[in-house]
């Protein structure tokens, strides 16, 4: 196999069987057919729009908006079409930069093909000489989504009201026992999208993606029960794993290869050097 598979994979999707849906006169996600079927019966909240769908005009607000939404997707959760709730709110816009014309259930995001958004943080501790160390973290068997996986050091979606380093500092103190005036350290480094087609629908994903060189006496520790352990590897041995396996969750090799290029440890030597350039900040 070869690092180009982790983007591809990130980036595969047929959208010939999705439909768009719009509210207020954007563009805010696209919904599989089978879905947007069942969508179409909730005729007090959603029209028609000639192949597509949208929000109904009388929703003229962001609470509006969000209260009515969100009864139909208790409805269709309790159904069995959407995954377990998750008590968690995202914004829905049509860009990052966009004010949210109404917030949805973190569970939905996928089904709705609604822009997604989360922050990734490389661990990393300079060694002897000098030699890069990244801490990788290993999913909890309870986790839904990849359990059991390698992961980032620190990862988690956006929900509405946050910034990236506020998130940041957060899911830091959560998942790694990380304190705010550390994680506060962590230094931004770009953003990475991909468009994946998933048995839930289509994940439009932004990772923002953050550098946090940590203290060699420094050890991570879980706080949330979501991180079964971390480790302390070589770079090399991380860039192993990534090259040879698809040992970590889908999308963290992306925020990896970055670091790796950015770091200049993965260099123009490397025949897919270009290639992954290109892919990891315009995609495929």
């Amino acid at each position: 196999m070869a690092y180009l598979d982790h983007l591809e994979i990130c980036n595969r999707h047929d959208l010939a069987g999705f439909r768009r849906l719009r509210a207020a006169g954007m563009d805010i996600g696209l919904v599989r057919a089978d879905l947007a079927d069942a969508l179409r019966r909730f005729d007090d909240v959603i029209d028609a729009d000639g192949a597509g769908l949208c929000l109904n005009d009388r929703l003229a607000d962001f609470e509006g908006r969000s209260a009515a939404v969100a009864g139909l997707v208790d409805e269709l959760a309790a159904a069995g079409r959407l995954p377990s709730l998750r008590g968690e709110m995202y914004p829905v816009a049509a860009a990052y930069d966009d004010p949210p014309l109404l917030q949805i259930d973190r569970a939905a995001v996928p089904p709705f093909g609604i822009l997604g958004y989360g922050v990734h943080v490389n661990g990393f501790q300079r060694r002897a000489g000098g030699r890069l160390h990244m801490s990788i973290g290993r999913r909890g068997a309870n986790q839904t989504l990849c359990p059991g996986m390698l992961d980032n050091m620190v990862a988690g979606g956006l929900p509405i009201g946050l910034s990236p380093l506020q998130n940041v500092i957060k899911e830091c103190n959560e998942e790694a026992g990380i304190p705010a005036p550390l994680a506060g350290r962590a230094k931004a480094a770009g953003r990475i999208s991909y468009v994946m087609e998933t048995e839930d629908g289509l994940r439009q994903d932004t990772m923002f993606c953050f550098d946090l060189e940590l203290p060699t006496d420094f050890t991570p520790v879980n706080r949330d029960g979501e991180v079964a352990e971390f480790m302390l590897m070589p770079v090399q041995e991380v860039m192993e794993i990534i090259r040879d396996s698809f040992a970590f969750k889908f999308n963290c090799p992306l925020v990896i290869l970055d670091f790796l290029i950015r770091h200049g440890i993965l260099g123009d030597d490397e025949p897919e050097y270009a290639a992954l350039r290109s892919g990891l900040r315009g995609g495929l």
